[in-house]
Parts: C-alpha cells; structure tokens; sequence
C-alpha cells in the first residue's frame, strides 16, 4: 500500500509543480518547481514513514510538502 502511496505522492508533486509554474506562483522554470516538489514531497514521505508525523491522507501530505517547498526553497537562496 505505501507503495502505491509513495508515487501517488509524486504524481500530486509533479502536478503543483507544474500548477505553480503555469499559474505565475513562482518564476523558477517548469523543471526546477517540478524538482522542488519532487523533493520536499520525498523528504515529507520518508519523515511520514520514520516518525509517523502527518497531516491527514498521503495526498494531503503531499500537497503541504509540495507547497511548502515551493515556498522555503527557492527564497532560501534568493539574494
């Protein structure tokens, strides 16, 4: 079951990355917010599995995360 989790996770991931490009949220690249998400909804899973902290249903978790990284990541090396 946590497998099919596991890349439901990303398939939300990949989605608000490209949403967040599309819409004009972020000006970083389509492949690079897709790489963002991909990565903190990775990072949230494998604290999910680790700890047993969540928000609710993987696909709410993977909205959090996504967002989340969207936000912390790219203002963290922003001059």
């Amino acid at each position: 079951m946590a497998f099919f989790a596991f890349f439901g996770s990303m398939m939300i991931g990949i989605a608000i990355g490209y949403a967040s490009e599309k819409s004009g949220f972020t000006n970083n690249g389509y492949l690079p917010s897709i790489i963002i998400c991909l990565g903190g909804v990775v990072a949230f899973f494998m604290v999910r599995i680790m700890f047993g902290l969540s928000f609710g249903p993987p696909g709410v978790d993977a909205i959090i995360s996504s967002i989340g990284a969207l936000i912390i990541v790219p203002w963290h090396w922003r001059r």
